[in-house]
């Protein structure tokens, strides 16, 4: 699964890696990112927006399911009424430059730190949804794909989220993109392509998001 992740590019870095010319804009880099959070997304428009982490389908009577849908299985999402029709017509790149797995140890769980070997930022596939409350107010909120794992990062969790290449990004936000084809992108990244070190316990608070964070340990 993936159930922290990190956004710790400038807004300047994203809109240029993007194509976008009037980003949204972030206070200060993101060490921690947690569910029920608000995170940055690219739609099919090519705009940066902010969405809520934890998908809410537009049918959902309560908003609680969000909890359940931070994650989307790739083999499943056509099957799944919560995401068919997201997948056909809402789809988002969820920019990141890491993400932390946990893995059992004799001391407890360890937090374990993924990122690209050039530390650059990469995309997770994702989707998004837009709902109404009873109160009229409309949330939009999104939930992160997940694949197989590759041969490293299934060393410590049997999922990992679905990177996709730099070159299947366009397709990705595609409207007029086949769903047959789009399930073909989700496919593990190559594991010569990534890092992983252990880090502080730290992380495990929700509540923490500094530098700190994604410091190697012992």
């Amino acid at each position: 699964m993936c159930g922290r992740f990190t956004q710790r590019k400038d807004p300047k870095k994203l809109a240029a890696y993007y194509g976008v010319e009037d980003p949204y804009v972030v206070a200060s880099p993101r060490f921690n990112i947690s569910p029920q959070q608000m995170i940055q997304a690219v739609t099919s428009d090519r705009q940066i927006v902010e969405l809520k982490w934890g998908l809410i389908p537009s049918w959902a009577k309560d908003p609680k399911i969000a909890n359940n849908l931070i994650n989307a299985r790739a083999e499943t999402l056509q099957e799944k009424p919560s995401f068919r029709t997201a997948l056909a017509k809402r789809r988002c790149l969820i920019p990141a430059d890491g993400w932390y797995e946990w893995k059992k140890e004799s001391d407890g769980k360890q937090p374990y730190f993924f990122h690209r070997r050039d530390d650059g930022l990469f995309s997770f596939a994702g989707l998004w949804e837009s709902w109404k409350s009873p109160e009229g107010e409309t949330i939009q909120t999104c939930t992160i794909i997940t694949t197989e794992p590759n041969e490293l990062t299934g060393q410590y969790h049997h999922r990992m989220p679905a990177i996709l290449k730099r070159s299947d990004e366009a397709l990705w936000l595609d409207s007029m993109a086949r769903v047959s084809d789009l399930v073909q992108l989700l496919a593990p990244c190559s594991a010569d392509e990534l890092e992983v070190y252990a880090v502080s316990r730290a992380v495990n608070s929700p509540g923490r998001d500094e530098a700190a964070l994604i410091e190697q340990v012992e």
